[in-house]
């Protein structure tokens, strides 16, 4: 049976524990789908194309995975996509309420997607999206969290 994942975010931008998260499921699934969502609720950083030019860069050469824009349910992508799991990663306890909620209302839409978490890396566990483009903004170093053409986007983009 193939098993086609999928892991949805905004990843505005993708960090070292986003990437992590990616190549771990690329061993552990046969097809890994990171799906890039335009969230009505968000103001992103970045274009949702630059969104995912960075992520396929940071991806390159993990022949399994595929990098997608989407807007709307996840659940319909993941549909759309013949996956049969949702991967989201959990960096502490304090994502846990969310995601679980999250899990259970996609279980509701569709019971045959099951959601799996996983944790990063350690030194990846205090890592967020958010916090780097903090840092950056305030000409601070995000090289250890981020790719190097991510690093190099940001600094071009809010320095």
């Amino acid at each position: 049976m193939t098993t086609t994942v999928i892991y949805p975010g905004t990843f505005d931008p993708i960090t070292n524990g986003h990437i992590d998260l990616v190549h771990r499921a690329s061993k552990l699934f046969n097809h890994v789908i990171v799906a890039i969502a335009i969230n009505p609720n968000k103001t992103p950083t970045f274009s949702l194309e630059k969104r995912v030019a960075l992520a396929e860069e940071t991806l390159f050469g993990l022949n399994n995975v595929e990098v997608c824009g989407f807007e709307g349910l996840l659940i319909d992508v993941a549909e759309e996509k013949n996956a049969n799991v949702i991967l989201r990663g959990l960096r502490a306890v304090s994502d846990f309420e969310h995601e679980f909620q999250l899990a259970g209302m996609n279980r509701k839409m569709n019971p045959e997607i099951e959601t799996l978490f996983l944790t990063p890396a350690e030194q990846y566990t205090y890592i967020s999206s958010s916090l780097v483009r903090e840092i950056a903004s305030l000409g601070g170093d995000v090289s250890e969290f981020v790719a190097p053409c991510v690093a190099q986007a940001l600094s071009a983009k809010l320095v």
